[in-house]
């Protein structure tokens, strides 16, 4: 029996970009299985790492053309909002699959599989997104491609070839991570809010 600690091979950068685009051209259960022991939670975290750097640079960029936020409010938030997503996300999948369903995948399983398509959507999703219109219409159109490449990942890391069981865990797991990343974020946003106010600016 594998432990669900397991981290697995490390994979490179470059391995997961190329089992990346696998996942996105062809996508089965079957892709999914054949990377999701291609590496672990190291690897998956190091990946989200570099989509939260990506998105978090972008938006402080373009943080000009809105007068709500800050270049420093969007850089920290999605540095932090990102990682933090994916991992209550991720470890929701996990333990609601494990316990409701008894799923036999691992975490770290779990975790690099959804990495894999997790991180070239959310890129592209942050570079779409500052186009004004056509930014909200990709970014909705992207929303629905990462549930359809979370319902298959969910079948293949835990195990989970029920349809049903697959989609109540993805939207349960969907739940306590806006839960989490809410609070979080409105956190950030109000300590920002609050030092604009005290500087003025």
């Amino acid at each position: 029996m594998r432990s669900p600690v397991t981290s697995g091979p490390e994979s490179k950068v470059q391995d997961m970009f190329a089992q990346s685009v696998a996942v996105l051209s062809r996508p089965s259960p079957a892709t999914f299985e054949r990377f999701e022991r291609r590496g672990g939670l190291t690897a998956a975290i190091i990946y989200v790492m570099i989509a939260a750097v990506v998105s978090a640079v972008i938006a402080a960029l373009f943080s000009f053309l809105h007068s709500d936020v800050t270049f420093f409010g969007q850089l920290f938030n999605r540095l932090i909002t990102i990682p933090l997503g994916f991992l209550t996300f991720t470890g929701a999948v996990y333990l609601i699959g494990k316990t409701l369903f008894r799923g036999t995948g691992t975490y770290p399983e779990v975790a690099y599989s959804f990495a894999l398509f997790f991180v070239p959507l959310s890129i592209v999703s942050t570079l779409i997104g500052v186009i004004p219109i056509l930014g909200w219409l990709a970014m909705f159109l992207i929303g629905l491609a990462m549930i359809y490449f979370g319902f298959l990942a969910v079948q293949s890391s835990m195990n989970l070839r029920d349809q049903t069981q697959a989609i109540v865990t993805l939207v349960l797991a969907w739940i306590a991570q806006m839960i989490v990343v809410g609070v979080v974020g409105t956190i950030i946003a109000g300590i920002f809010l609050t030092g604009r106010a005290i500087t003025g600016n």
